[in-house]
């Protein structure tokens, strides 16, 4: 099982990210990642994420943006 982050921009369109991942193994490692660079991130231009695990989408899309921001 592999688990990855696809980058959109608000729109929904997907957009390469500012910090490139590696392939998680577990969801928890996924989550931690975004977590440690989202700000990163959304610098970079992405506005919102989706978690999938292999080919399955299991959550998303998840803004980047800061509550109240």
């Amino acid at each position: 099982m592999a688990w990855t982050w696809r980058f959109e921009k608000s729109d929904g369109t997907e957009t390469e990210p500012a910090l490139q991942p590696e392939e998680f193994t577990t969801q928890g490692d996924a989550e931690s990642w975004i977590g440690e660079y989202w700000k990163e991130l959304l610098e970079g231009g992405a506005a919102q994420v989706t978690l999938f695990e292999d080919s399955t989408k299991i959550y998303g899309p998840m803004s980047l943006q800061a509550d109240g921001a």
